[in-house]
């Protein structure tokens, strides 16, 4: 019998302007049994994507600059919808807008337990529908 993995079931949007870095979370985010919902590399790509995944999206990796473009729009919709994310950054983590302090974020180059733990609060914070 295979034990639970982390992510089953969880569907998750990823952003960032790197191809190397999305096919490595792509690929962390498989290993752990999520789906990815889409990824993204600008803030309009990104908007699409939450538009068409609807109310599916149980949490996102944020890369915060997109090539000079802040992902902050990004953020808002999906908290605006109650989807979990965390920030990814090549810059230093205290860098990020204090309206955003709350928000987890991870550092470049990240690790799979990271990654995992990030999941997991994914998880946690899963969307459960409300029944009639």
């Amino acid at each position: 019998m295979n034990a639970a993995r982390a992510g089953d079931g969880l569907s998750i949007l990823v952003v960032d302007d790197e191809a190397m870095i999305v096919m490595l979370l792509e690929d962390m985010l498989a290993d752990l049994g999520c789906t990815v919902a889409g990824s993204a590399g600008s803030v309009a790509q990104s908007l699409a994507v939450i538009d068409r995944a609807r109310q599916t999206l149980d949490g996102a990796f944020l890369d915060i600059n997109l090539r000079g473009e802040l992902v902050y729009p990004v953020a808002d919709e999906l908290k605006a919808r109650g989807v979990p994310f965390v920030f990814v950054t090549g810059n230093a983590v205290h860098g990020i807008d204090p309206g955003y302090a709350g928000v987890p974020a991870l550092s470049k180059p990240f690790g799979a337990r990271a990654i995992e733990q990030a999941v997991q609060l994914f998880a946690e914070r899963r969307q459960v529908p409300a029944k009639p």
